[in-house]
């Protein structure tokens, strides 16, 4: 019998970064806690962080590539699934040409330290434009703003939380999803904290969600009008004269006289009835905002993903701005992360390609995901006719899931990286299951990123992975290689040296030369010294960046009103034109759950136990007009598709608003997960509608999505 071991790292299945502690013996953990040591989470966790031990033990996870014969799978050797990936897609690329293969990334894949820095690998050698991810229905117009206003898709301010007196949160629940665009573990903590100093917490959403329980104050807002009102505060900035014109950040900017005239229309008083929101709290939320001594403002998922999605996200930057808040303590602030990722990421362009059929633009190459069915679907040249998804589950989270599925189904050849077999890659022809998270090395490499501390932690690998297991680079190599053969002797030996070092040699030296490192020279910031200390080192808080750290060439901030200004008449379309939605229409909303995050995470028995969660939120003033008690199943349909699903009567939604949670649906026949079909649920995406996204960015619209709600029949509620 061995000694009980103990391993340190970081839990990598949220935005968190919350330090843990493993505790091992024989190849076996024993217990996941919080590390007290870690100077950045100390010593708080989640519950999802036990279900590592859930994924690294579970008989479900794929541990060999499979192929598909017929409708079963059969187990095949490395070196004969990665000849066959290639000989497939090659085989595509030479009939159809090479834009006719697809790739499709998911989230975890930012959670992985081999993906974020090698995974350009599998990228070229595919030599495709028709590249797809998960960012299209999430963060795009974070780095949309970023790109335009600070030179960067990846120079994005967060939230300097632990010094702020006045927090304003749009559209985001951080207690559910550990920040969100802003790193922070204990975030509840943190809150509490900002209240403890005398400081005021403010959330707007259409729900009471676990933060606006928490919240100084609520205030309900009709899904989809987060735009009417930003634009009637800064409305209110103008005209009560509280924009700081001393500000020095200010003084950057180009494109501010635009401003006054463009929100002028847009007072408190003609969008209230929209919003939900009476004009007076508008009016006062703004005066309570700018007399905070420091302040920020926050929008995150629920704000991105709705059909002004971009501009709203504008506007949020634009009221930090305007208000004195960017670039100081206590409000948006740009991080110093020890991995300078943004000098290895291109800055992002938004429009140089559109996608075949309806037009939309790619944003860095990636064209929305609400594009990728049609593009398979629709006849003719360039259609796609192949995939390769890695760590993805579209069908379960991008919209339309149903035509998603279908479009699956029809494809000619498809390849999926993955350790799960899920409702998506049940079409595949090949699986090739990458190591478990606690069998590789691990670096946050995005997340310290956009952490509202500077840090850096890096970990080994808590398990070596079989011998005949891969890595999820080591995978991306070996399909390059075939795809792609090294062209020359300098290819070559790129190659091998990458093959003998992973990421970890890419890391080492990111370190060695980022903002704490030395280069060369003796002392700084290494991977050594990383390695040495596992519980991370304290960098210190975020300090005043600008103008230095803008990217821009002329280190301005371009406010490029001449892009978004113009979107205003979308705008006024939208809501005072014709076809404006009627306010008696039932909106479907999301929600996620501290317990969830991805979809596989259902698989895990630990955060799937005790009463179901999948549940239509419904107010009660609703339910009682469709003679709906709790409980009840409710049939909830939209253009797209219908789903039925039991109701939660409570007064923690908005009246005509309906919200049910986002991962479920696993009632698919062909998946691998026996916990998670143990506990279906109904997949949101089968209402979220692939037509309705953002068309100033392509961002999916998931929020506000029109449907019609009744109480199903008395066959479904026996059911």
């Amino acid at each position: 019998m061995s000694d009980t071991q103990t391993h340190y790292r970081t839990c990598n299945l949220c935005e968190a970064m919350c330090g843990i502690e493993i505790t091992h013996a024989d190849g076996k953990i024993q217990s996941i806690r919080g590390d007290k040591d870690d100077p950045f989470s100390q010593g708080h966790i989640c519950p999802k962080a036990v279900a590592l031990k859930d994924i690294h033990e579970d008989p479900d996870r794929l541990r060999r590539p499979m192929m598909r014969v017929g409708d079963s799978w059969k187990e095949i050797s490395w070196t004969e699934a990665l000849d066959r990936a290639a000989e497939g897609l090659k085989k595509i690329q030479a009939e159809h040409g090479r834009n006719a293969v697809a790739s499709y990334l998911g989230n975890p894949n930012v959670h992985n330290t081999g993906a974020m820095l090698l995974g350009r690998l599998l990228h070229n050698s595919l030599k495709t434009r028709n590249r797809f991810s998960a960012t299209s229905v999430d963060q795009l117009p974070h780095h949309i703003v970023a790109h335009h206003l600070f030179g960067h898709q990846l120079k994005i301010p967060v939230p300097d939380i632990d010094r702020t007196d006045f927090m304003l949160i749009l559209g985001a629940n951080p207690i559910a999803s550990n920040g969100s665009i802003m790193t922070v573990p204990n975030v509840k903590k943190r809150l509490q904290a900002i209240q403890g100093r005398g400081g005021k917490v403010v959330v707007i959403d259409p729900r009471r969600t676990e933060t606006a329980a928490i919240a100084s104050s609520h205030h309900f807002i009709r899904p989809g009008t987060d735009v009417l009102l930003l634009l009637a505060m800064i409305n209110v900035l103008f005209a009560d004269k509280l924009v700081r014109e001393d500000s020095r950040v200010l003084a950057l900017c180009d494109g501010l006289e635009a401003l006054p005239e463009a929100v002028a229309p847009w007072t408190p008083e003609r969008v209230a009835p929209l919003t939900g929101m009476d004009a007076g709290e508008i009016r006062q939320l703004v005066a309570s905002f700018c007399a905070a001594k420091r302040a920020v403002c926050y929008g995150r998922m629920g704000v991105s993903v709705q059909e002004f999605g971009l501009l709203s996200q504008y506007l949020v930057m634009l009221i930090n701005l305007l208000t004195g808040r960017l670039d100081e303590e206590g409000g948006m602030m740009f991080t110093r992360p020890a991995v300078d990722v943004l000098s290895h990421a291109g800055p992002g362009r938004l429009g140089r390609n559109h996608t075949r059929v309806r037009q939309l633009p790619d944003f860095g190459g990636e064209f929305p995901v609400s594009a990728l069915a049609e593009e398979i679907l629709t006849p003719g040249e360039g259609r796609i006719r192949a995939l390769v998804t890695v760590a993805g589950n579209p069908v379960l989270s991008t919209p339309n899931g149903v035509q998603l599925d279908e479009a699956f189904a029809s494809l000619d050849f498809m390849v999926a990286i993955d350790f799960y077999l899920n409702e998506t890659n049940r079409h595949a022809d090949l699986i090739l299951p990458p190591v478990s998270p606690l069998e590789r090395e691990h670096y946050d490499v995005i997340f310290h990123t956009l952490a509202v501390r500077n840090t850096a932690r890096y970990a080994d690998a808590l398990f070596s992975p079989p011998k005949d297991a891969l890595h999820d680079w080591q995978i991306y190599l070996g399909l390059a290689e075939r795809m792609d053969p090294p062209k020359n002797l300098r290819d070559r030996a790129s190659r091998a040296l990458l093959g003998r070092t992973g990421p970890r040699g890419l890391l080492a030296m990111m370190l060695r030369f980022g903002a704490w490192g030395r280069g060369l020279r003796p002392g700084g910031l290494t991977l050594g010294k990383l390695r040495r200390n596992p519980h991370g080192i304290d960098l210190g808080p975020l300090t005043r960046s600008l103008p230095g750290a803008l990217k821009h060439a002329d280190k301005r901030i371009h406010l490029h009103t001449e892009f978004y200004l113009p979107d205003l008449l979308r705008v006024e379309r939208h809501f005072f034109g014709d076809d404006a939605i009627a306010p008696e229409q039932p909106l479907l909303i999301g929600r996620r759950h501290v317990r969830s995050n991805n979809s596989w995470l259902h698989n895990s028995h630990r955060l799937v136990k005790g009463k179901s969660r999948c549940t239509a939120m419904i107010h009660p003033s609703h339910a009682q007009s469709l003679g709906v008690s709790d409980g009840d199943l409710l049939l909830i349909t939209s253009r797209v598709g219908s789903i039925e699903v039991a109701a939660e009567v409570t007064a923690d939604i908005m009246p005509g608003v309906i919200s049910v949670p986002h991962g479920w649906g696993h009632q698919r026949v062909g998946i691998r997960q026996q916990i998670a079909a143990e506990h279906p649920g109904v997949s949101v995406n089968d209402l979220t509608d692939d037509q309705r996204i953002d068309m100033l960015s392509g961002n999916a619209a998931l929020n506000g999505v029109p449907v019609t709600v009744a109480r199903a029949n008395a066959l479904a509620d026996a059911v």
